[in-house]
């Protein structure tokens, strides 16, 4: 099968499928997470040879290209309108060998964390089972372990990497490449396998600790506490949310992932949490890694508003202020994720994810309605704004947008300059721009 645009044609044959407007899988091939593209083309390689191909076809022609891991991206860049499409889902071996396990572009967290199950073996990974492999790791992965084992991009050990030039190349021979791409994003080729080293585990206890929607600044210190005192096989997530329906109303729960299934290990780390006061709820249990991660659905019928940002110390005064600002943004979630432990141990350039140092992630998703204009986002940024002092930085993989002042805000600015000038090595046209991108120096 050749590659064809129009009347122009790369006659490498292929092993994959090709898919165009009219064909039966192209309504749900064009569709990324947050978008619906109409794209030419839609290719799904069955190697990297194949991805090689499109990405040359792509080039020679001209074409808008996206790449499409998982697709979850919120910024819907993993689709485009007239251009090409790289579809990695056929791409989604998992291999393992002792404890280094080979993972295809394509695959989702769910079928890894379901294909380690019986290796006793995890890797920390994003929170919901169709986010793909490929953003999610390029991007940092903060995942349920990542005060135990650091990113999901601390466990990468090499990758298949298909460059700009239509060269396959192993991330490990390549050292500014492999630094790169963790953390860079996708702004330096297709990545169609990963290599990681993987974690032994057989079971976690998981589950919710519930509180009232009341007196959130004293549930906030409460739950900050505990964490910088327990075990790094604790890892939380502080939520806030408004009411969604009678049968979810507005409240406050720490979400829990002890990386054991020593429960009573589990019991004694949790302890204090449950101890807080104002706890109305809990629902702990033993189960699969593979059983916490759950499906995400892309709001509908809303605008969302999205700002995270790294906090070095959550202090008193950090508290007050988020305490102040969810109260400003009105119907809005607040997510807080505990870092700490092995995250902080990697030096802040040891891989382009540089925000080291940091404490917890905060997160904030402020729902306007679907006519809301521009003021009235503006104003939902202004709010966040107000907390900036006190924070730095940005997480790339729960960002909706992807302009040059977002990515600005994503990396030190060393950090930045070295990621252009790895960019103008290896893709200096800016073929792969169809994600935060990384300009060429």
């Amino acid at each position: 099968m050749s590659l064809v645009f129009g009347r122009l044609e790369v006659v490498t044959e292929l092993t994959g499928t090709l898919i165009r407007l009219g064909d039966a899988d192209y309504e749900l091939a064009s569709t990324a997470y947050a978008a619906t593209g109409a794209p030419a083309l839609i290719v799904r390689p069955s190697s990297a040879a194949d991805v090689a191909a499109a990405v040359l076809h792509a080039r020679d022609n001209d074409l808008v290209l996206s790449v499409r891991s998982g697709g979850h991206g919120g910024h819907g860049l993993s689709t485009n309108t007239g251009g090409l499409v790289i579809d990695l889902s056929s791409l989604a071996s998992i291999a393992v060998d002792g404890d280094t396990v080979t993972i295809g572009g394509g695959a989702v967290w769910g079928d890894i964390a379901a294909a380690l199950r019986p290796h006793e073996l995890a890797l920390t990974s994003g929170d919901t089972v169709s986010v793909g492999v490929g953003g999610l790791t390029l991007g940092g992965g903060i995942g349920w372990m990542v005060r135990q084992y650091g990113l999901a991009l601390d466990s990468l050990i090499d990758a298949e990497i298909v460059t700009a030039s239509g060269a396959i190349v192993r991330a490990a021979d390549e050292p500014d490449l492999y630094w790169a791409i963790r953390g860079g994003g996708g702004s330096f080729g297709v990545v169609t396998s990963f290599v990681f080293t993987a974690h032994p585990l057989r079971q976690v206890v998981a589950g919710s600790i519930s509180f009232g929607p009341d007196n959130l600044a004293s549930v906030l210190r409460g739950w900050r506490d505990v964490m910088r005192a327990a075990p790094e096989l604790l890892n939380t997530t502080f939520l806030a949310m408004p009411p969604f329906g009678p049968e979810m109303p507005a409240g406050i729960q720490v979400l829990v992932c002890y990386a054991s299934d020593d429960r009573a290990a589990a019991d004694a780390a949790i302890a204090p949490l449950l101890a807080l006061p104002g706890v109305v709820a809990s629902d702990l249990t033993v189960k699969y890694y593979a059983d916490v991660l759950e499906e995400a659905h892309p709001p509908e019928g809303i605008t969302s508003v999205v700002n995270n940002g790294f906090a070095p110390l959550l202090s008193d005064e950090l508290v007050d202020e988020l305490a102040s600002v969810y109260v400003q943004l009105g119907t809005s979630v607040l997510m807080i994720r505990s870092l700490s432990g092995a995250f902080n141990r990697v030096e802040a350039d040891a891989t382009a994810f540089a925000w080291r140092d940091s404490e917890v992630l905060l997160i904030s998703a402020a729902f306007l309605p679907p006519d809301a204009d521009e003021a009235a986002i503006a104003r939902a940024r202004d709010v966040w704004r107000t907390l900036q002092p006190r924070l730095r930085g940005s997480y790339g993989n729960f960002l909706t947008t992807a302009d040059e002042q977002t990515v600005a805000t994503m990396y030190p600015p060393a950090t930045l300059a070295r990621l252009r000038e790895i960019k103008r090595i290896w893709d200096p046209a800016n073929l792969f721009n169809q994600n935060q991108n990384i300009r060429p120096a």
